[in-house]
């Protein structure tokens, strides 16, 4: 079993919190997470059983009012519960009460969305990160602000980074021993996803034209995001194209990355940008196979820069450190792909790139970057296909992209 790096945080919020909500992709592992955590005796409960189903939505308070020191598992399905939560709560404030897992994001619901502020921690567990899978302990987020990247002697290059980006990070895909396999596990998820899941948190008009506008995300994944184009896709409306692209979010099959910018840079991008929060699913849902990656190089690049945001938003979760993720472009079209902002103000920058080769106008991005944010810079540095680490003038380097998960 795979160590995952919020266990730590989990356990920490049993001992001081009354309401703990693991939020993240259906099959991440919560449940697995979940099922080791807390006392042998917690009693657990999943919201996919029918008979539990049942009796949480016709009697949401009698339901809870029953339990206690539980594990509730895909509490967006009745979300009415966590009104009857905070009401037991405000009764008896012990903390490790309640562990809830949840495959969509139903604090953005507005009947629950202040129900129990201050009273939950809410944790979110994405899909295996690289690291988690060949079991380190990262320190890339704290040595990359410190600017302490090294080389990497036992970096991954050529062919292999293309295997493991195509795998994604879901638990029973990367079990699966061939890439049909993978791929045929990766339609069946985003089918459940689409004509399940979705019904949890809201009414669809256009339910058969998802699978369609999930392809038409996909092959936008790594751009900034156009919901009049998106929308016309499948012929609706920009506001409709928008709330899809926010339901998909809550259900944590993508995510929008905001534009960084301060008062000084005025005419900085302030459109975001789309990611897939997995990169296998984004290669099935774009038809990408080994072979057709191999063949035509160049589509790997938006992959590869989704599948390092994901990485990246990971390793956050392993971290100490406070950071907000951006994205960068200014009016020249410089850009940097993943743009940190530290609590205190400090700022690094990552341009990913698939190649194996690296110029100086590759750093033009991060140059921009460097001199909005001033003394604020703490570092850039351009995630490539090789081992070395190459200095490319003061707090900047291009950097083996293997140092993600050393």
């Amino acid at each position: 079993m795979y160590q995952r790096f919020v266990a730590h945080r989990v356990a920490e919020a049993l001992s001081d919190t009354p309401v703990i909500l693991i939020v993240g992709p259906r099959r991440a592992g919560k449940t697995t997470l979940v099922r080791t955590m807390g006392e042998p005796d917690r009693t657990y409960v999943t919201l996919d059983d029918r008979t539990a189903l049942d009796a949480a939505r016709s009697d949401p308070t009698g339901f809870i009012r029953s339990l206690d020191r539980v594990t509730i598992d895909e509490i967006q399905r009745v979300p009415d519960l966590l009104l009857a939560i905070k009401k037991t709560v405000d009764d008896d404030y012990r903390p490790g009460r309640f562990l809830l897992t949840g495959s969509a994001n139903v604090l953005t619901l507005p009947r629950v969305a202040d129900s129990l502020a201050g009273r939950m921690e809410t944790i979110r567990m994405l899909p295996l990160a690289r690291a988690e899978i060949t079991g380190h302990r990262p320190t890339f987020l704290e040595r990359l602000f410190a600017g302490t990247l090294q080389g990497d002697r036992q970096a991954i290059v050529g062919d292999d980074p293309l295997q493991l980006v195509l795998r994604g990070g879901f638990p029973e895909a990367i079990s699966r021993d061939s890439e049909r396999r993978r791929q045929d596990w990766a339609r069946s998820y985003l089918t459940s996803i689409l004509t399940r899941d979705l019904r949890d948190i809201a009414e669809i008009e256009k339910l058969t034209q998802l699978p369609k506008f999930v392809r038409l995300l996909a092959e936008h994944s790594g751009q900034l995001v156009n919901y009049s184009r998106l929308g016309a896709g499948i012929d609706v409306s920009h506001k409709t194209g928008q709330r899809y692209v926010a339901l998909l979010e809550q259900v944590f099959l993508v995510s929008t990355l905001q534009p960084w910018y301060t008062n000084a840079l005025k005419r900085a991008t302030k459109t975001p940008k789309l990611h897939f929060l997995d990169s296998g699913l984004l290669a099935s849902a774009t038809g990408l196979s080994f072979d057709r990656v191999k063949a035509n190089r160049e589509r790997f690049g938006s992959l590869l820069e989704s599948f390092v945001f994901a990485e990246v938003l990971k390793l956050m979760s392993a971290s100490d450190l406070r950071l907000t993720p951006y994205h960068f472009r200014n009016q020249q079209m410089h850009e940097v792909d993943i743009v940190l902002e530290r609590d205190d103000g400090m700022v690094v920058g990552i341009e990913v790139k698939s190649s194996a080769t690296v110029k100086s106008s590759d750093f033009a991005g991060l140059h921009s970057l460097a001199a909005a944010c001033g003394d604020r810079f703490a570092y850039g540095v351009v995630l490539y296909d090789s081992a070395d680490l190459v200095p490319f003038g003061e707090r900047l380097a291009a950097v083996p992209l293997s140092a993600l998960w050393r």
